[in-house]
């Protein structure tokens, strides 16, 4: 498959995303393959464009499926930094469910705060967590997937 005819597929972390459904909303309006990958059975639209993958439980088992198939084309919806850092490097899309983009550019430095945080953590440190996920973070998610996806189509991929 050349680049001119290649297809545009979502990738969805699924486990904890609290925006499957904005996602599945805009994958649909726009044609678009739907992987929604989890470590345990979750229900999915009936949709012939909407699949499930139940992966085996285990640390990273998720996102180790993800990344193997994320390419240029992809669309990936994560929090998880390491992933989208994966998916970037290897020309995907990533997203987090705020709408968050992350980049080339900007992979560095959530990678960098990301372990910052963790160590902090395991030293003892309370850091707070996540800021609690608002009605925004859902408005600037669906924003951010429908544009990922109308750039890609604007680069020739299809959906």
């Amino acid at each position: 498959m050349n680049d001119a005819t290649a297809k545009i597929i979502l990738y969805i972390d699924a486990d904890a995303c609290p925006v499957k459904d904005e996602a599945y909303k805009v994958a649909a309006r726009h044609g678009v393959k739907t992987f929604v990958v989890a470590n345990s059975f979750m229900n999915i639209p009936r949709d012939p464009l909407i699949e499930r993958v139940i992966v085996p439980q285990g640390p990273d088992v998720a996102d180790n499926w993800i990344a193997e198939r994320a390419a240029r084309g992809a669309v990936v919806v994560t929090a998880d930094v390491p992933l989208a850092a994966r998916c970037v490097k290897t020309g995907a899309e990533a997203i987090a469910p705020n709408g968050k983009p992350f980049s080339e550019t900007s992979i560095g430095l959530a990678l960098a705060t990301r372990n910052l945080m963790q160590d902090l953590r395991e030293q003892g440190e309370v850091t707070g967590g996540p800021k609690a996920f608002s009605p925004r973070d859902r408005s600037t998610f669906l924003s951010a997937l429908d544009l990922a996806i109308v750039r890609l189509k604007r680069s020739g991929m299809t959906g």
